[in-house]
């Protein structure tokens, strides 16, 4: 018998909107930040458009988070059914629904085509609800400081 501990299971969530530009961007950079490799954050939309939104990409980028590997990528039902939990973010009836897998919405204002003070309101409340969610997920885990003001 070996007392080397074994590996927890990784979390996976996966991030559902739309055009897949902002919102669901936007909450997976922020888990990816916060969880250091302890949760696995997917995102993706119904409808992926060509790129992620200019204000959201510079809203981030100012945050000393990094954008550039990120590019719109079609929802699944294998990647929903892959994950531990799906949150949506504004694509509704849209998204497929796959038995056994959690989902919650997060009713959160689209950034995109927003004045920048909009846009940085958003991050924020993306912020605190994926700080939450990382918490949720990894207890354990020490959250770093927040990347954007409480206001």
């Amino acid at each position: 018998m070996s007392d080397v501990p074994t590996p927890t299971r990784i979390p996976t969530v996966v991030f559902a909107c739309v055009r897949n530009g902002g919102r669901s961007v936007i909450a997976r950079v922020l888990t990816e930040h916060y969880a250091h490799g302890r949760v696995v954050a997917l995102s993706a939309g119904t409808r992926p458009g060509e790129h992620v939104h200019p204000e959201v990409a510079r809203a981030l980028e100012g945050l000393g988070l990094d954008t550039s590997r990120e590019h719109p990528t079609l929802l699944t039902t294998e990647m929903i059914a892959s994950s531990d939990l799906a949150i949506t973010l504004g694509c509704g009836e849209q998204c497929p629904y796959v038995p056994g897998v959690t989902y919650r919405d997060w009713p959160v204002d689209d950034p995109g085509g927003q004045d920048d003070a909009t846009v940085r309101r958003i991050v924020a409340d993306l912020d605190t609800r994926v700080r939450d969610l990382v918490h949720e997920l990894v207890p354990q885990l020490e959250l770093a400081e927040r990347v954007t003001s409480v206001e």
